[in-house]
């Protein structure tokens, strides 16, 4: 949250819920001594993506329980010869609400996968990724859904945004197609609602999505980047020292494209890191400590620069 006080998360097959909802809890919270974070989602369809509004008291989040209250069915990875795949549904809008989970208002409205939002600290935009083009763009919005336009136009799945520190920059993971076969690949996938997020690198472009820039080039998956907060670094996730997918670490690197350091040293998964708002503390997702599986869990670390 804007005081540092509090985590937005998403979670499944835990609190009596089997697919993916929002919930909040207090950074003081211990959820492992059987203490149960507030729903803030509505508890039906698949939810994702959430992120605090300005003034601590509101939630964004996308779901798709307007299309459907039942949870959408996981597409079967060996109708795609077992190649790893992330599914877009075409049900996914942007919603609020506050942190007692009472439901505020529905922000997009257009057919097709709208999620991954996310707020600059300024307060006034929201970023998302949205297949109403076509193909999955990045585009803004003021706070209250009004004032959409579109940042991005290349093919390739463009997604997981963050604006800096000012405001002022967006950096974002992308999986852009080149040869034919990749195109096809790319569009028949997409047709069928999904994407294959293996080959992904960063790049950054101003607010309005000038001055784009691709930040690294390093291979295999490359993505969940945010911004250090004092908007010189970014911190994000790769596998690209990988030989076989894992591990994922994290990595920063500076807005030029240099500097790459090596920050986790882990054999696993480390990945969505976000910054605390002064600076001090680190949030991510890790499936460290759960002897091999493949389960994620919330970790805070100090930060020291």
């Amino acid at each position: 949250s804007f005081d540092d006080a509090k985590l937005v998360f998403q979670a499944n097959n835990v609190w009596g819920l089997n697919c993916d909802q929002i919930f909040t809890m207090n950074i003081t919270d211990d959820l492992s001594k059987g203490q149960k974070p507030q729903l803030v989602s509505t508890g039906t369809g698949r939810t994702t993506c959430s992120y605090f509004l300005p003034g601590n008291e509101t939630i964004i989040y996308s779901s798709t329980h307007l299309a459907n209250i039942e949870c959408p069915p996981v597409p079967k990875k060996e109708d795609y010869g077992n190649k790893y795949i992330w599914p877009v549904y075409e049900g996914f809008d942007i919603f609020t609400a506050d942190i007692q989970g009472n439901q505020l208002k529905q922000l997009t409205f257009e057919k097709g996968y709208d999620a991954e939002p996310t707020v600059s600290p300024k307060g006034d935009k929201i970023v998302f990724t949205s297949t109403r083009s076509g193909d999955l763009e990045l585009y803004t919005m003021n706070i209250d859904g009004s004032d959409v336009k579109q940042i991005t136009n290349e093919l390739g799945y463009d997604g997981g945004a963050f604006f800096s520190p000012d405001g002022s920059k967006l950096i974002f993971r992308s999986s852009r197609p080149k040869t034919p076969a990749e195109i096809k690949k790319y569009k028949d996938l997409l047709a069928d609602g999904l994407v294959e997020p293996v080959d992904m690198e960063l790049y950054i472009c101003d607010a309005d999505g000038s001055n784009l820039k691709q930040l690294t080039n390093l291979g295999n998956a490359n993505w969940s980047p945010f911004f250090h907060p004092s908007g010189e670094k970014i911190l994000f996730s790769s596998n690209h020292e990988a030989e076989r997918g894992f591990p994922f670490n994290l990595y920063l690197i500076d807005l030029d494209g240099k500097n790459l350091e090596r920050v986790t040293h882990g054999q696993t998964f480390d990945a969505f890191p976000v910054f605390s708002n002064d600076g001090k503390y680190l949030a991510f997702s890790s499936n460290r400590n759960n002897g091999g599986g493949r389960d994620t869990n919330l970790f805070i670390a100090q930060w020291q620069d």
